[in-house]
């Protein structure tokens, strides 16, 4: 039996210890974050960004941290892959490794992680020492979770849950064939459901998202976004968010700075108690949010956007740097250059030559015809013999330059590995068709840019059709090339697959692309001008 004064003595120990250490002291957390880094290993031609660079920065922060008695979390917002040949041709292998060497914490999974088929994927979370987290992606026959949806993380005694989402729209951006099992539940009403469960859990709430921000939850004919998140579901303290691959800066409530320049203030946009924030794209920058939680009061000290060497543009000037340049960690970037040189090796066969640049610039070609988008059409055209050729532009992702063109250019302009489909339809099929064409909203990755086809389309209505230059013949049968994404239901076109006409022709987008620039060369630009025949009213 044990001693009663013992046990009295063990109690006033311990009341005493209790009262020694009394409540948990405040924490101060800095986030720091990235998204859509779409294979940006290596820095591009003129220093900026980067992993090495981005490494040297974040270990900076977590020391000026680390002195100051914080701690710090490292957060992406997905799409880490497609974008950059030497990353793509290797399965972005250097790029998940390489941000196990910078320490990432969690990523959401973003809608290009789906780019390649699900072993490519399985693969890639072998690689990951940090999770990717995605609560509303379900296996469609099991009726289970992909990936794990959340996790929570200790710092300085707190404990904060990091909640991963990924946008629905998923299923129409990425080849069906890849997702044939797949089911993307709408995230607002997972959140909706996990919320609760993580504020009872946790002292601080974040949600990893690839979803995009959209000012004022205008999204237009994408898929509801973090704002629109934000204002349906109350709990979450903090949204780190990419897809959009803006960088969210607010000017005025419900207003964003899409003029912004690094170095300037960032004010984070803020929906229903929760801070919203976004780092552009491809490690441009690094956001840093310096948090204090104490108890249950969450108060965000200071925001901003720290610049990877990123440099201003002036015509006829040489680049010069946005603030101090940040050196290259030497063990980062001598573990990624093996990988860098054998894309190298690969990449760097010579295509052809162009007098002028080839304009893929995302906002322009996403919106307006372009000298690019045309060449593209007529590409698919030429080699497939179609009466006429519709590119979606979300499928553009980059510029072609002046001069010298390799294949590692043409890959940069159509990363995808798409192949080029060949549709027979009789022209009632095809009037259908472009009427559901001239939905697409200027802007999207549905936008059409074409070869062959003339239309007048007033407030996204077809009004006249031409193939040709001719009136479309209802009786008669119409060739139509376009690549395999867009007619397997991609970017919200109508389903083609199916249909009894279409044939894919096994030719690679770039590919077909490839020897067309080699077949003309040199292209210029100034022949390739869109002619007027998509006309918008």
């Amino acid at each position: 039996m044990l001693n009663p004064r013992l046990l009295i003595l063990a109690a006033t120990t311990a009341l005493l210890a209790g009262c020694a250490t009394g409540p948990r002291a405040p924490l101060k957390l800095t986030v720091l974050h990235t998204n859509d880094h779409h294979g940006r290993f290596w820095p591009n031609s003129d220093g900026e960004y980067g992993l090495a660079a981005r490494k040297t920065l974040i270990d900076k922060v977590r020391a000026e941290v680390a002195a100051s008695g914080g701690q710090v979390l490292l957060l992406d917002g997905g799409d880490i892959n497609t974008g950059v040949p030497e990353s793509d041709l290797q399965d972005a292998e250097p790029d998940f490794k390489g941000m196990n060497l910078l320490g990432y914490d969690a990523a959401a999974i973003g809608n290009h992680e789906f780019d390649k088929p699900l072993i490519v994927l399985d693969k890639q979370r072998q690689w990951s020492k940090f999770p990717l987290l995605s609560a509303n992606v379900y296996n469609r026959t099991t009726g289970q979770r992909m990936f794990e949806p959340y996790r929570i993380f200790e710092r300085g005694g707190y404990r904060i849950a990091v909640l991963g989402l990924t946008t629905d729209d998923t299923h129409k951006m990425v080849m069906a064939s890849n997702i044939v099992n797949v089911e993307f539940r709408k995230p607002a009403e997972e959140a909706a459901k996990l919320v609760p469960e993580l504020r009872a859990k946790a002292d601080f709430v974040i949600a990893a998202t690839h979803m995009g921000h959209y000012t004022d939850g205008k999204s237009g004919v994408n898929a509801p976004g973090d704002v629109e998140m934000a204002r349906a579901v109350k709990g979450i303290d903090l949204i780190v968010g990419g897809h959009s691959q803006n960088p969210v800066c607010m000017s005025a409530e419900n207003k964003r700075n899409d003029a912004y320049k690094p170095g300037e203030p960032c004010a984070p946009d803020r929906q229903n108690g929760a801070w919203i924030v976004q780092a552009h794209e491809w490690g441009k920058y690094v956001g840093r949010a310096d948090f204090v939680i104490d108890g249950g009061k969450v108060e965000l000290v200071k925001y901003q956007l720290l610049p990877v060497n990123l440099k201003q543009r002036v015509s006829g000037q040489p680049p010069k740097l946005y603030g101090e340049a940040i050196a290259e960690d030497a063990g980062v970037r001598d573990f990624l250059k093996p990988f860098q040189d054998n894309g190298q090796a690969r990449l760097t066969v010579p295509v052809g030559e162009t007098v002028g640049v080839f304009d893929g610039e995302r906002a322009r070609v996403r919106a307006q015809p372009t000298n690019l988008g045309y060449l593209i059409a007529r590409a698919m055209q030429d080699r497939t013999g179609a009466d006429l050729a519709i590119m979606n532009a979300g499928g553009v992702r980059d510029s072609l330059p002046a001069g010298k063109v390799s294949y590692r250019d043409v890959l940069k302009v159509q990363p995808f590995a798409n192949q080029i489909s060949l549709v027979r339809l009789s022209g009632a099929e095809l009037s259908k068709y472009l009427e559901a064409i001239a939905k697409m909203t200027p802007g999207s990755g549905g936008f059409p840019q074409t070869a062959g086809v003339q239309m007048v389309i007033e407030a996204g209505v077809l009004k006249e059709a031409k193939v040709g230059g001719q009136p479309i013949d209802a009786r008669r049968e119409y060739r139509l090339a376009l690549p395999n994404f867009s007619a397997g239901g991609g970017d919200g076109y109508p389903k083609l697959s199916t249909h009894p006409g279409y044939v894919d022709t096994g030719f690679t987008d770039a590919d077909v692309l490839r020897a067309y620039i080699a077949a003309g060369s040199p292209l210029k630009a100034a022949d390739f001008a869109p002619p007027a025949d998509v006309v918008r009213r």
